[in-house]
């Protein structure tokens, strides 16, 4: 059960309704995730101008994606698994990349490097060495795409903390998290 109480889309105002019509009309429904953050209308302003980049930035709808699973997999936040397991599929990845892709990996090395460097972001709190710098770079990565890794982490990282803090219902097929090794 959430920590918190949802703002229900059909009864908000003003500025909260303006952003959660905006979710609405570009995703087709609004997840309780969205909903949860519009408690605070600047919260939720935050993330749509930070989400900003998915659609706009020059990482590709896949690499995105597997960005954020591989995060919420490594930071165990089960709502956010399970929600981006749902939206990589519908952005063209199969249940074997998926499952690559939670584990860090990925059967494209270009996108594998991005996971690897994105994995070392989290772990060191964003002190990666020159060495796992260098090679997301050597693998492709444009300085843009570096930074937009970057900012998808950081991202990641603000979802995930609300995600398990709150403790939102998850309102995609639910994805159990793996076991950590």
């Amino acid at each position: 059960m959430s920590r918190i109480e949802v703002v229900n889309p059909k009864t908000a105002t003003g500025e909260t309704k303006q952003m959660l019509d905006a979710v609405q009309s570009g995703l087709g429904v609004v997840p309780n995730f969205i909903r949860a953050l519009a408690v605070s209308p600047a919260a939720l302003q935050g993330f749509l101008g930070l989400h900003h980049i998915s659609s706009n930035g020059v990482l590709d709808a896949k690499t995105r994606e597997r960005l954020a699973l591989s995060v919420a997999q490594q930071n165990a936040c089960q709502y956010c698994v399970s929600a981006h397991s749902a939206i990589g599929r519908k952005a063209g990845l199969d249940s074997a990349e998926i499952q690559a892709n939670r584990n860090g990996a990925s059967s494209d090395a270009k996108a594998a490097a991005a996971l690897t460097f994105a994995r070392a972001l989290v772990a060191n709190m964003g002190e990666v060495t020159k060495g796992e710098f260098d090679a997301v770079r050597n693998a492709g990565h444009s300085d843009a795409e570096i930074m937009e890794i970057i900012a998808h982490v950081a991202m990641n990282i603000f979802t995930n903390l609300i995600g398990k803090a709150t403790q939102i219902e998850i309102d995609f097929p639910k994805i159990e998290l793996q076991k950590a090794s």
